[in-house]
Order: structure tokens, then C-alpha cells, then sequence
């Protein structure tokens, strides 16, 4: 088997500095107290889809699409759904949604498949969206979450394309884990008989995971050091350190050459996955 880390890809040194200048500003302007996020986001916005348009014009002599586009990029003018949900932290949540809208609307704009710049354009914003989040944190686009302020991040994290983080009731991810594109991972889950009977519960991804292509960990799995969750499958329970569960529902079907030996299977006891 090849052994094939990334390549070190560089981009043009006119292209590092113009981009390094517009993060800069952004953060710069993030940090001070005196700004309100909703007038800094706009005007991020404005620029990037807008940025013909000066700041003085008349925007009542616009067509009225292009009013109505000017306006949504206000965060005070739009809703996201975790808005309605009746268990959020309003103070908590309001001081997050600018930012939660900058970076999804980032990720729709022409901007958002630039891997570099969105790496970094995201690395930026995580520390002022999630509870927690470590060193070298890397996010390609189309990565939502719900609240924000519920979920953890470790060090050395790569979550891939389209992944959706519903941290409504907590979610925690290790070091070094590896979060595979169109992966969902939850922390709520809705009763069989009544819809509107929520129940939130903590979700824990712990070091050294891998939760690969399009699998789904409902609430409050634990998946262990080293776990692994198959491409495809369903985490309805915990996934035990160094195994690998694959299927619907998952169940472990292997446990990984590198597990230290209290990890090893007993053949001569068997498990209930």
C-alpha cells in the first residue's frame, strides 16, 4: 500500500498578500467592542457580491430584486432555522448568527471554493462561533452547525464538504480527528410519537476518529479513540475505541491493527455488536 500525506501547495505571493490584507481587516474589525457584527458582516457581504455598488448610492432606484438581495446581507434581516427552536440560548446564539451567516454566505459566493483562502477564512471565524476549537483547524466549504456555542473542537481537525454539525445539544470532537464530506453528526433527537418532544443529549467524537463519506452519528453516540465509522452507515450506539462499525445500523466488523492489547477482541467472548 502507497503511503500518500498532502502535498504543500503554493499559491502566488500577490495573491498571499492581498488575501492575508482582507483577513486582517475582517479580524481586525471583529475585535473591536465598538463594532456591532451585523454592520461588519454586511459590509463584508456588500463587498464581496456587491462591490461595483458605492456605499452612498440610492438603493431605492434599484430593481427591486437587487434590493431585496442587498438587504438579505444583513443578518439582521434574515432567519436561520435554529432561531426557532425553543431550547436556544438567545443571548448566546445572537452574538454568534452574523458570523454563522459571514461564513455560509462565504461559502456560496465565488470565494468559497478557493481552498486556501476559505481554510483560512474559516479558521478566523470558528474561535468567535464554537465553544472551543484548537490549533490548525481546517473546514472546507458548505460546513454548517446549529448553535455554535455548544460544540468543541480539538486540535488538528479536518472537516470535509458539506457536513452538518447539529450541536443543539452538545457536541465534542477530540484531536486529530477526520470528518468525511456529507457526514451529519447529532445531538438532538425528535420522540416517535410526538415531534415537538425533543430530547438534547451530548454527542462525543473522541481522538484520533475517523467518521467517513456520508455517515450519520445520532445523539449521544460515543465514538472512542481511534474509532472508526464506516462510509454509509449509522452510529445508533457507541462505537468502542480502535473499532471499526460499518452498516445500518452500524456494528463493528473489525478492530484496527494498531489497538493496544486491552483493546484486542477476546475471541472467546462475544459481543453484542
Amino acid at each position: 500500500m502507497t503511503y500518500l500525506p498532502l502535498r504543500d501547495v503554493a499559491t502566488s505571493t500577490e495573491s498571499v498578500d492581498i488575501y492575508d490584507a482582507w483577513l486582517a481587516s475582517i479580524e481586525q474589525r471583529l475585535q473591536e467592542a465598538d463594532q456591532d457584527r451585523n454592520d461588519v458582516v454586511r459590509d463584508v457581504l456588500r463587498d464581496i457580491y456587491f462591490p461595483a455598488l458605492p456605499a452612498d448610492l440610492d438603493e431605492s432606484r434599484l430593481p427591486a430584486s437587487t434590493r431585496v438581495a442587498l438587504t438579505n446581507l444583513d443578518p439582521r434581516n434574515v432567519t436561520l432555522e435554529p432561531e426557532y427552536y425553543r431550547d436556544i440560548d438567545v443571548d448566546l446564539y445572537y452574538e454568534r448568527k452574523p458570523l454563522i451567516w459571514l461564513w455560509q454566505m462565504f461559502d456560496r459566493s465565488q470565494l468559497g471554493g478557493n481552498v486556501d483562502l476559505g481554510v483560512r477564512f474559516r479558521r478566523l471565524l470558528a474561535p468567535y462561533v464554537f465553544r472551543r476549537v484548537g490549533a490548525n483547524f481546517k473546514a472546507f466549504h458548505f460546513v454548517e452547525v446549529s448553535y455554535g456555542y455548544n460544540l468543541e473542537i480539538g486540535d488538528d481537525v479536518v472537516i470535509h464538504r458539506n457536513v452538518h454539525l447539529d450541536d443543539r445539544g452538545g457536541i465534542t470532537i477530540g484531536n486529530r480527528v477526520s470528518i468525511s464530506d456529507y457526514v451529519a453528526v447529532f445531538s438532538h433527537t425528535h420522540s416517535i410519537n410526538e415531534i415537538n418532544e425533543v430530547t438534547c443529549v451530548p454527542t462525543i467524537i473522541a481522538d484520533d476518529v475517523r467518521i467517513t463519506y456520508g455517515a450519520v452519528v445520532l445523539a449521544g453516540v460515543h465514538v472512542g479513540t481511534h474509532g472508526m465509522v464506516g462510509a454509509r452507515a449509522l452510529a445508533t450506539r457507541d462505537v468502542r475505541p480502535y473499532h471499526v462499525n460499518v452498516g445500518l445500523p452500524a456494528k463493528s466488523v473489525r478492530v484496527k491493527s494498531i489497538a493496544p492489547p486491552e483493546h484486542q477482541p477476546d475471541v472467546n467472548v462475544p459481543h453484542a455488536d
